[in-house]
């Protein structure tokens, strides 16, 4: 595929985030999903290609959805490449309550690949470890957390207690930031958003070596696609929270004993990344806001070349 999507995408992503930051620190989360949401339907639709939904807003957020199945893009109409259709995980706001409270980490993001590339995993949680390319050899989901570590800083040639390993601020934590505090390595806690945390791994800039914890599938898909794109590892296994939990994975004749790799979550190159901020996070800064402009920051990750590209753009309020 010679055409780079993620370049047309993140004209999507900048229009979702820019609707999201509206809603910052308002307490509406239901609403600024839904701007965001809203947004990005328009916007995909603007662009000639054919894409399918197959990882959507989860039921969770209560949101107006951009739901598994539902096909975008003026290509359904236009006849633009008739065989070729893209698999899309989207979540227009990532992190939709630190925008409604104003707290710290959200995006807008979008995965592609090419169709049957990405796994429609239903909405429920997995287990994950996520870390960089030097670092890819050294970790094992399941393994001792001190083992991980102490592994994981061999890799990068560091100490343990200059490792920093993010986890989410969640009770069902607490063990694990215990035994990550005792193996003498920092914790970096977030209140949402582990698709920025597990890219940022693969990111020496970011300062984030390790991601550990329990969150939604969804995000395993978005971010393993980054991820393996730029050679890191993220490891997941469901970890159903509740018997609903655990009927949609029977529902779906998948196991919680199953460890998938980034080869499992996202298959082939002809796979794309692209994220703008809303609010500063370990991935990107958030939207600034001027007098007579709008400022927003983004990444765009493509696996045929590997390339990654950050975009800062002006858009003049008047437009």
């Amino acid at each position: 595929m010679d055409r780079n999507l993620a370049l047309e995408f993140v004209r999507v992503t900048e229009a979702a985030a820019i609707a999201a930051s509206k809603w910052i620190g308002r307490g509406e989360a239901k609403r600024a999903d839904g701007a965001a949401v809203d947004e990005m339907r328009k916007r995909f639709n603007q662009i000639d290609f054919r894409g399918t939904i197959v990882i959507g807003e989860g039921s969770k957020d209560e949101a107006p959805e951009l739901y598994a199945g539902e096909k975008v893009g003026q290509g359904w109409s236009s006849g633009f490449k008739k065989n070729e259709v893209f698999d899309l995980a989207v979540d227009p706001l990532e992190c939709t309550d630190s925008v409604a409270f104003g707290r710290y980490n959200a995006m807008s993001v979008i995965a592609s690949g090419s169709k049957g590339s990405l796994l429609s995993a239903p909405d429920t949680y997995m287990e994950k470890l996520a870390v960089g390319p030097k670092a890819v050899k050294a970790v094992k989901l399941g393994a001792p957390v001190k083992m991980n570590l102490e592994k994981t800083a061999r890799a990068l040639n560091k100490k343990v207690k200059d490792l920093t390993v993010c986890v989410l601020d969640r009770e069902r934590h607490k063990d694990l930031i215990l035994q990550i505090r005792k193996s003498g390595a920092r914790v970096r806690l977030i209140t949402d958003g582990d698709v920025a945390a597990a890219v940022a791994t693969c990111l020496p800039e970011s300062g984030i070596d390790m991601l550990l914890g329990i969150g939604a599938s969804a995000e395993s898909v978005l971010a393993g696609t980054a991820v393996k794109i730029l050679g890191g590892q993220l490891f997941a296994r469901f970890s159903p929270l509740k018997d609903s939990h655990k009927e949609l994975l029977k529902n779906a004749g998948l196991k919680d004993s199953k460890v998938y790799s980034v080869s499992d979550l996202c298959k082939g190159r002809i796979l794309t990344f692209t994220a703008t901020g809303i609010i500063d996070g370990p991935l990107l800064e958030g939207i600034k806001t001027y007098n007579n402009a709008v400022v927003t920051h983004s990444i765009v990750i493509r696996g045929m070349s590997g390339t990654v590209r950050y975009i800062t753009t002006y858009h003049n309020k008047k437009n």
